[in-house]
């Protein structure tokens, strides 16, 4: 058998009863909010209806100004020029791709883009880098395919460095081809 202490009641606390004034207020701050969205939202229609504020006239058309970025990738999208420009851009990131040593002596000359064939050129600046390129060359082209895609880069066709132009004329001794290796 418990027992219940006894005491005194515990009244609630009072709350201060709003006055006209307060009431106004409130329903002054709810009306502000209701038009700010209600104005927002319109804005946003009028926008969608424009197609974001950049048409050219009444209606969408292809001369509607374009960010440049869109701009470009749809053209790049347009002319078929994904594959090369893909390509262009593996070759401006050639030091990253195949390290510093090597970027440092080869350099990728051109690309041919032949479906059959898709060779990526690259000049080395002496006999002993070009030799290195072709024994990197299955992991290098494994690297371009991994940024580009499967298939993209074939083949990597390595140069040698390039001699002296070859003069013809009086100064020239008869039966002799030049040095086999490097210049400069």
């Amino acid at each position: 058998m418990s027992e219940e202490p006894r005491g005194e009641p515990v009244e609630a606390p009072k709350v201060p009863e709003s006055s006209g004034v307060d009431l106004a207020r409130v329903a002054l701050r709810a009306a502000k909010e209701q038009a700010k969205a209600k104005g927002a939202a319109a804005q946003q229609k009028k926008q969608a209806r424009r197609g974001g504020g950049l048409r050219s006239g009444a209606r969408a058309d292809g001369r509607d100004p374009l960010p440049l970025g869109a701009a470009i990738n749809r053209l790049i999208t347009e002319r078929g020029w994904e594959t090369p420009a893909a390509v262009g851009g593996v070759m401006g990131r050639w030091p990253q791709i195949v390290g510093e040593d090597l970027a440092n002596h080869c350099a990728p000359k051109q690309f041919d883009d032949d479906p059959s064939e898709r060779v990526l050129t690259v000049q080395c600046d002496s006999t002993a880098w070009a030799t290195q390129l072709r024994l990197l060359a299955p992991r290098v082209v494994a690297r371009l395919n991994e940024d580009l895609g499967h298939g993209t880069v074939r083949l990597i066709k390595v140069l040698g460095p390039g001699g002296p132009p070859k003069r013809y004329g009086p100064l020239r001794a008869p039966g002799s081809v030049g040095p086999g290796d490097t210049y400069g």
